[in-house]
């Protein structure tokens, strides 16, 4: 089989092979009229060449559009993430088992045979299946058959007397043992194959295993021969010392291509410390930036008498006493404010915590300064209802604030821009409306961002540079527990506060997990809460009808009212609606007129309706335990007991939901959603400017990122500009990564 016979792995299914051939065609990097290297074409252009690691893989291994189409979607884009779209798991091809033992082996276990072939058969058929190969092995210990199901070209590479290695998965029947083929080698006459540890790719349609692994396989190639190879290096040389770690090209090699699981575990340590590194690196530089800029001046908080002010008009506006988790946040805050860098800071709290009472001591803070404040919310019924709570509690004290959101009159949004920007307002509470180029302020001193995961870094960068020479204090506030190793990842440039206790007199959501068999008595339960005056939701996974769902919101709301909750007002919300229709059905709710909200998760923020007192869950399997909790946090926010009913099949997904029934500690709920599920994309908090983990684990290598973490901001204390010769690299390559990280505060 020329140029076939030394493969470690088969080729793929006849269906795919028109699209690999095409692939590999693409990428092949023997070809010089199909691949330019880049430094080659920037010498002709009369350019320096760009670094390995920011170019294209289109430009180095001209890559047709579709193709290049196909690896976006997979987060490749570069060459850098080319050679770092690591293996997620290795096919291990060492060992090949006699035969004879292959009797105490599992049924449908995949198991490795080195055999010679001594007969074998090929059939022709009909439909999809379209061949069939069978060959019997011999080892010397037994026989075996291995069978090959529609894959017409292995008629042309096997026939008796060839020594072949087979992987497949196993069967049993009556004449014996049976392998349904899944990889083959053919063994050269003298040659000692032990097996390989064959990589496997995350793929997506189109672009599959064998695929990227070809691809590569060529950028490594292409790599080896660069001038610039070292640009790969992106830890220095003195860390890499002290660390013990090997270098950065033989650490690409290693994962891609190990010849032992030693060597694929060397290079894991070394990548995924690199991955944390360059996160906390970039964290720290932030950071850095951020203690040069100059703040707006609250020194004057210092003084006795304007602190001793500022609590007493906290005292009066606050309708109840302050936790101690409450006062240990809001010094910490005046701490911050008084520094004359800008303030940074997360401010985690579990529903009902109290996070708007933190949020108007900080305000307080801002007018007795002589600043003014924006707090900004992602939707404008949170805005309004935050902008009604905010100067309920701090328009006795004297503080003037105006809610600007974009379905205000003309003349009404003119008049509160002259008051802003004339110095008489105190407070703007808003949407996206207060990022317009037309909004402008005297003295902004405080941004508060509600919610802050619904806003992108640009949009927070863009309300903070309206304080104008100065970088306004930024309060960040998330009602989304977030588990200390994620909080210290994905925040590594904030500092986070939290409240860790709920407010005297609140009522825990009592929370119960029932099967589907239960649902007529719930619905029942629902209505009669409903008739008695309360509100409730009705949460389901899905839109429209799906094979994934069993019950979506548009039929549920078509069903429900004309069934179980007949001649009540019943109200439809879900992702589709236009935001205006959104916002209608939300006031109708907030005011009390629906009695049932039946919606999909569009409600797990930014809702607050203190009449409703049950939370009830369709298909709750569905759902991650920490987004099951931020939807049961709708609920229970009065001093009336309140419900949260989760319905779900039997089995072991009712299990994994008995947490909910077993805590209402969100950061609980949170460490074992995290533990179950993974951390995927950073939770769905990772925005432009953020890294996306390809290889590590913040849960099981988190104690790798506390180390890179503290390495890093050693490094940026002795060299903050990164501006010394063993920092040029990885100086060039984050500046190439991201240009405008100058303007970035929070990632």
């Amino acid at each position: 089989m020329p140029g076939y016979a030394g493969e470690a792995f088969p080729r793929p299914s006849v269906k795919n092979l028109p699209a690999m051939k095409r692939t590999v065609r693409q990428a092949a990097p023997t070809t010089p009229r199909r691949v330019r290297p880049a430094a080659t074409a920037a010498a002709a252009a009369g350019t320096p060449p760009s670094p390995i690691l920011t170019q294209s893989v289109a430009e180095v291994l001209g890559l047709r559009p579709r193709v290049c189409a196909l690896l976006e979607r997979l987060g490749i884009i570069t060459v850098h993430d080319l050679l770092r779209h690591f293996p997620h798991r290795y096919e291990d091809l060492r060992g090949a088992i006699p035969i004879a033992q292959l009797r105490s082996a599992p049924h449908g276990e995949e198991v490795n045979v080195m055999g010679e072939i001594v007969r074998c058969e090929h059939l022709r058929l009909r439909g999809p299946v379209r061949a069939k190969t069978t060959a019997v092995l011999r080892d010397g210990s037994g026989e075996m058959q291995a069978v090959w199901f529609g894959r017409p070209y292995v008629a042309s590479h096997v026939h008796p007397g060839l020594q072949v290695f087979v992987r497949g998965r196993l069967n049993f029947t009556l004449a014996g043992a049976s392998m349904n083929v899944t990889r083959y080698r053919i063994v050269k006459p003298g040659e000692s194959y032990r097996g390989d540890l064959l990589p496997v790719y995350p793929q997506t349609a189109g672009l599959t295993s064998y695929d990227l692994g070809r691809l590569i396989r060529t950028a490594l190639r292409y790599v080896a021969q660069a001038p610039d190879r070292a640009s790969l290096e992106l830890l220095p040389a003195p860390l890499r010392r002290q660390e013990g770690f090997i270098e950065a090209w033989q650490a690409l090699q290693w994962i891609h291509h190990p010849a032992t699981p030693e060597q694929a575990s060397r290079a894991r340590r070394r990548l995924v410390f690199e991955e944390f590194f360059l996160l906390a690196i970039e964290a720290s530089r932030r950071r850095a930036r951020r203690s040069r800029q100059a703040a707006p001046d609250f020194s004057i908080l210092r003084t006795p008498q304007v602190a001793q002010a500022c609590e007493e008009t906290l005292k009066r506006a606050l309708p109840f006493v302050l936790t101690r988790a409450q006062q240990r946040v809001i010094e910490e805050i005046r701490e911050d404010l008084c520094r004359p860098s800008p303030m940074n800071r997360l401010l985690q709290g579990d529903v009902g915590s109290g996070k708007t009472a933190v949020a108007a001591a900080a305000i307080v803070m801002a007018a007795a300064a002589g600043y003014q404040s924006a707090f900004m919310a992602p939707t404008e019924v949170l805005a309004a209802q935050q902008c009604a709570r905010l100067l309920g509690m701090l328009g006795p004290a004297g503080l003037r604030g105006a809610l600007l959101v974009g379905s205000l009159r003309r003349s009404t949004r003119d008049a509160i821009l002259r008051q802003l920007r004339a110095g008489d307002l105190d407070l703007v509470v808003g949407t996206h409306a207060i990022l317009t180029e037309d909004v402008g302020f005297a003295r902004l001193g405080l941004a508060v961002i509600d919610e802050q995961h619904r806003f992108g870094v640009m949009q927070r960068a863009a309300l903070r540079m309206k304080s104008g020479p100065t970088m306004p204090h930024t309060l960040i506030m998330t009602a989304t527990p977030i588990p200390r190793t994620l909080a210290q990842t994905i925040y590594a440039d904030l500092d986070v506060s939290l409240i860790d206790e709920l407010p005297p007199g609140r009522r825990p959501v009592k929370t119960y997990v029932r099967d589907e068999t239960a649902k007529p008595k719930v619905l029942a339960f629902v209505r009669q809460h409903a008739e008695q005056g309360h509100q409730a939701f009705v949460i389901c996974p899905a839109i429209d009808e799906s094979e994934r769902a069993l019950h979506s919101a548009v039929e549920q709301a078509r069903v429900l009212r004309e069934t179980a909750f007949a001649g009540l007002p019943v109200g439809l919300l879900h992702g589709r609606m236009t935001g205006r229709q959104k916002d209608e059905v939300m006031k109708l709710f907030a005011a009390g007129y629906t009695k049932i909200l039946i919606a999909t998760t569009v409600v797990e923020v930014g809702v607050d309706v203190p009449n409703a007192s049950i939370m009830l869950v369709l298909d709750a399997h569905r759902f991650g335990l920490a987004q099951l909790h931020q939807l049961r946090g709708r609920v229970g926010r009065s001093t009336q007991q309140s419900y949260c009913i989760l319905i779900a099949p039997g089995g072991d997904e009712v299990e994994r939901l008995r947490v909910m029934a077993r805590t209402n500690d969100g950061f609980v709920i949170a460490e074992e959603d995290l533990r179950l599920r993974g951390s995927g994309d950073l939770a769905g908090t990772r925005q432009h400017g953020g890294p996306q983990f390809r290889l590590a684990h913040l849960v099981r290598d988190f104690p790798v990122f506390v180390r890179a973490k503290r390495v890093a901001e050693q490094v940026i204390a002795r060299d903050p500009d990164l501006r010394l010769p063993e920092h040029e690299t990885l100086a060039r390559y984050l500046a190439a990564r991201d240009p405008a990280a100058a303007f970035v505060i929070s990632s």
